[in-house]
């Protein structure tokens, strides 16, 4: 009687590593799907020193370019990467230098050859709370209720890179939990990229 050959064993892929970024010069969030967040950002040595706007210009740009350098190495070379889009509503001092650090760090990732979705921050406060005009508070409480792997000590950069984080893992297939309806309506509100093979 001839054996029969085993049953060849099933290949288990893994899910798609997302990073989630909520880019600032003072404290960008960061969230991998892999279960980590941080937050990086300028920190005056001194209080008496000045913010990273203030600076001289000389180094204002060399400031920008260490953190830079920094939340890129963190984010390294994931499936895909979603960044907040700016505020341009915003108000306020450093918009000249705000507007460089997401336009550099956007930059560096298309050079990577990472796909970038881009979400508003009214779409990623819509899917972190079913309410687009969310305030920060509501924001970090969703995030720490249903992603409590991720722990965000109740930073609300953090919990905007959760949200990120969670929206693409939504968008690629592999939610990493279940999410009303009117929370993935924002994912029709953001930009996507065009993945390799993706026929969407």
């Amino acid at each position: 009687m001839t054996a029969l050959a085993p049953e060849p064993t099933p290949t288990v892929h893994a899910p798609p590593v997302v990073v989630g970024i909520d880019p600032s010069l003072t404290g960008t969030g960061i969230a991998s799907s892999r279960g980590w967040v941080e937050v990086h950002g300028y920190k005056r040595a001194r209080a008496k020193d000045p913010g990273i706007t203030q600076l001289p210009h000389p180094e204002r740009i060399a400031s920008m370019t260490h953190l830079l350098d920094i939340v890129h190495n963190a984010i390294g070379q994931p499936d895909l990467v979603v960044m907040e889009l700016p505020a341009v509503s915003r108000s306020g001092g450093g918009a000249h230098e705000r507007g460089w650090f997401w336009w550099e760090l956007f930059h560096r990732l298309v050079v990577a050859d990472i796909p970038v979705g881009l979400m508003a921050p009214n779409a990623r406060a819509l899917y972190a709370t079913g309410k687009g005009n969310a305030a920060k508070g509501a924001v970090i409480d969703a995030i720490s209720r249903r992603f409590p792997a991720w722990t965000t000590e109740g930073n609300d950069n953090a919990a905007d890179a959760v949200a990120l984080m969670a929206a693409g893992r939504d968008w690629l297939g592999h939610p990493i939990t279940d999410m009303p309806k009117t929370h993935r309506a924002a994912l029709d509100k953001a930009t996507w990229p065009t993945l390799p093979g993706d026929p969407r």
